[in-house]
């Protein structure tokens, strides 16, 4: 099957996912931060309590002693990790002039800067590119390599730098990039959360005609 192909069958099941749940390019990088290990369920009461604390914005976060900042994020789990990847990301956001000034970088520069920062890998890097700047990066995840590994579409062992580069080759190139890497990544994580799960669910599946794993 072709990797197109997967798109349209899971966008005619599921129709549009609105990603990214966030109402600011900021408040979606501290959401892609605190996703890391947990639910969105969890991330979004650690946002709430951010918010109502008047304590969404990167300045702010900064001026906040860690023991508070942590109690806050507690619904995300390892809020004291959290807490100090969060802190890491503000200070170089702030020191580097702020959204505006961040997103005038090329992508290759913005997402070599995001991975030096404390507790940011490649998923959670690719997150903020694609989702807070817009920028055309695929976002490779547990749930992408369940589906595209089900599918035969990769071995499933790759590194996630050769995962990445392999999708957005076989992917559509035109302008409308970034809006389709937006939601098919939502797509997957839609789909491998409600049917192609650990214990999938063939019955249901768009795919489950031409998928090799399929379960009868």
């Amino acid at each position: 099957m072709q990797i197109t192909a997967v798109y349209r069958k899971l966008y005619r099941q599921h129709g549009p996912q609105h990603w990214w749940p966030g109402e600011t390019p900021f408040e979606v990088m501290v959401g892609a931060v605190l996703t890391q290990n947990t639910a969105w369920s969890n991330v979004e009461k650690a946002i709430a309590n951010l918010r109502a604390a008047r304590l969404l914005d990167a300045a702010a976060i900064i001026r906040t002693r860690p023991a508070r900042l942590a109690k806050l994020l507690t619904p995300s789990g390892y809020f004291n990790v959290k807490a100090r990847r969060l802190r890491s990301l503000c200070a170089w956001y702030v020191e580097q002039g702020g959204f505006d000034a961040l997103s005038q970088r090329d992508t290759s520069r913005l997402r070599s800067e995001l991975l030096a920062l404390h507790g940011i890998g490649p998923e959670t890097a690719d997150d903020i590119l694609l989702y807070a700047f817009e920028r055309p990066v695929f976002v490779i995840d547990a749930y992408t390599r369940r589906l595209f590994k089900r599918l035969g579409l990769i071995a499933g062992d790759e590194t996630y730098e050769a995962l990445r580069a392999g999708v957005e080759r076989r992917l559509a190139r035109g302008d409308d990039r970034i809006a389709l890497f937006n939601e098919f990544h939502a797509l997957i994580v839609a789909h491998a959360k409600n049917i192609c799960r650990p214990r999938p669910r063939c019955e249901v599946c768009c795919l489950a005609r031409t998928c090799p794993a399929t379960v009868v």
